[in-house]
């Protein structure tokens, strides 16, 4: 049996010693949940009647007689997100294999999911953090009937299923299994893609190529292929457990994924208080899962912005982690994965590669994962998630999953990994706590000591841009990007820009109070800077000018110390949102006043009870 890293298990025991008195509150509360079982029998005559109004035929027959278990599905279908457009028939077959199961399946509801690649740029990105607790709350909402023995959450991007386990763990009692619908085939190159914005960017081609190249490249359903956050959400809930073994990444509409989507109805019946394999998610999601997704999102340049959602997700189940866990797992985490925008390959290639099997076998091989977790297939990681799903003579099997990667340019073990550290640091200094993603910035970007030229919006970056006026060594600053001061949108159209800067041979980095997203890729950009501008935080006392040294290696953010001092006592200045009005932002004014910071994981639903944290 392979002995743990020493750092996984010194992290893993610091976060269990550090969450004792929350975790101990959570677990109490869904224990006292449980006590409720089954739950429609605790309903009156009434309720019952309107709960089971909406059934026809033999389902409601059944669902009166309580008798049989009945699953929730909780989904976040619609039109607009080409990832979810899938799931519009995935209720019709969890429906019927749970009746073949001898259970019951009922649409409890659905949750809104916006999608990122639609509004960047734009007045709705202001609305994209905060949907996360909106579908946390709808989430709860669509439980809220206590009509379920368990629970389906049908969801993958960015915000949405940081949202479903949210909203899922506040039903703590409750067996719960993620059901993804999988990546769209491989369209226009990653790395092409990228070429021509930055093309786009400097006026070199006009927009109908660029449309063209995008269209190519986000051309039919399916999660958009490159490693952003939608894709590092399937990763996580996978290797934590939530998944059926190998459901992360197998392309809609083809036999083996309904063969999955019917498997993940069958196997949550498993998991109810009726059986005696009772398995609630609250017990299945402890600080041992929280650390192996931490470790699997750092083992393959996964998106920075799990940095907010891995803890806003924890403190849901009364489990406290910070800054300081991610940097020293990182420290000890080989990068295996070059998955665009860390390598030119996409998310089909890592599948195709060995994907998630491949890469739960080497880390547990290496010590790095904790083995000994409860999952939805079963106990022990290695004894389920080493495997890859199958249909073998139309049969739905597990087979034992690739031993050696089939393409060492995308996928290795840790015995030859790309680089030797996870590439994720905490960055510190007179400037506050950031991260920064490394994994994608060559060496020699990682280092740069240059003046300050600041800005209140990505706007105010553009038009500068536009001018010439970025033509030299600097480190832009953005602030007053925070979660209190518009939502934290992602700065996604600095990418190019700055990019065009470094391809010049200038030397560039970015610092922001703001987010990046999954997609951050060659230059430097210490982003989440906390506490953020308008919440009194130094970087809004910048100004341009000022020099600052950034090492990222050393995990190093610093001013010129004789200017500084003189303005360690200044007032920061105040810059609230001022076009914080129209396209429903009026409506999240109440999420910006509350939100905390963003080590914290920006979210407005506040400290978790007996934290002692306001």
């Amino acid at each position: 049996m392979t002995s743990l890293h020493p750092r996984l298990v010194a992290v893993t025991d610091r976060i269990i010693e550090r969450s004792k008195v929350t975790r101990h509150a959570y677990l109490t509360r869904i224990e006292d949940a449980q006590g409720q079982f089954p739950a429609r029998s605790a309903l009156s005559c009434a309720n019952l009647a309107h709960g089971s109004a909406g059934f026809e035929g033999q389902d409601k027959i059944s669902i009166r007689a309580t008798q049989q278990p009945n699953i929730g599905i909780v989904s976040a279908y619609n039109e607009m997100l080409s990832a979810h457009a899938p799931y519009r028939n995935f209720s019709d077959i969890i429906k019927q294999a749970a009746r073949e199961a001898g259970g019951i399946a009922q649409f409890a509801g659905g949750v809104p999911a916006m999608c990122d690649g639609i509004t960047q740029g734009n007045a709705g990105m202001e609305l994209s953090l905060f949907s996360r607790e909106i579908v946390a709350m709808s989430t709860a909402i669509a439980l809220t009937h206590n009509m379920f023995d368990a629970a389906l959450c049908l969801g993958i991007c960015d915000k949405i299923v940081p949202g479903l386990l949210i909203g899922a763990l506040q039903f703590g009692h409750l067996p719960t299994i993620f059901v993804p619908a999988g990546p769209m085939t491989s369209g226009l190159p990653n790395d092409e893609k990228s070429k021509i914005r930055q093309q786009f960017a400097i006026g070199a081609i006009g927009r109908e190529v660029l449309l063209d190249s995008e269209a190519r490249a986000y051309h039919g359903h399916g999660t958009c292929t490159f490693y952003g956050t939608a894709n590092s959400n399937q990763l996580l809930m996978e290797i934590m457990g939530l998944h059926l073994p190998g459901a992360a990444f197998v392309h809609p509409y083809t036999p083996l994924r309904d063969a999955l989507t019917a498997e993940a109805a069958r196997r949550v019946l498993q998991l109810t208080a009726q059986g005696s394999n009772y398995t609630p998610i609250g017990r299945l999601i402890n600080e041992k899962t929280i650390v192996n997704g931490i470790v699997a999102l750092l083992a393959t340049g996964g998106s920075t912005n799990h940095t907010l959602h891995l803890v806003a997700i924890a403190r849901a189940a009364g489990i406290v982690i910070d800054w300081n866990d991610f940097d020293d797992l990182s420290r000890s985490v080989p990068l295996l994965a070059k998955i665009y925008p860390n390598g030119k390959s996409d998310i089909n290639h890592y599948h195709a590669a060995g994907g998630m099997a491949f890469l739960t076998r080497t880390l547990l091989e290496a010590g790095l994962l904790n083995d000994d977790v409860t999952t939805v297939a079963g106990t022990r990681l290695s004894s389920h998630y080493t495997h890859e799903p199958a249909l073998v003579n139309n049969q739905l099997l597990w087979i034992d999953g690739a031993r050696e990667s089939h393409n060492k340019a995308v996928l290795r073990s840790t015995a030859e990994p790309f680089q030797l550290d996870g590439g994720l640091r905490l960055v510190q200094g007179p400037l506050g706590r950031g991260v920064i993603k490394i994994s994608a910035v060559a060496p020699k970007h990682r280092n740069i000591t240059a003046p300050a030229i600041v800005f209140d919006s990505q706007e105010g970056v553009q038009a500068a841009f536009n001018r010439g006026d970025l033509e030299r060594d600097c480190v832009v600053v953005v602030r007053f990007q925070g979660a209190r001061a518009n939502g934290m949108p992602e700065l996604h159209q600095l990418t190019p820009l700055l990019g065009v800067l470094q391809d010049k041979g200038f030397s560039v980095a970015l610092v922001t109070d703001g987010r990046m997203s999954g997609a951050s890729g060659k230059v430097p950009a210490v982003i989440h800077l906390s506490p953020e501008a308008l919440l009194d935080g130094p970087i809004s006392k910048v100004r341009s000018g000022d020099i600052i040294t950034l090492d990222a290696e050393a995990g190093r953010l610093d001013v010129n110390e004789a200017e500084w001092a003189c303005r360690v006592d200044e007032k920061p200045i105040i810059h609230p949102n001022q076009n914080g009005l129209g396209f429903g932002r009026e409506l999240f004014s109440v999420f910006r006043a509350a939100a905390l910071p963003a080590e914290l994981g920006a979210s407005v639903f506040g400290a978790i009870p007996n934290e002692g944290i306001v």
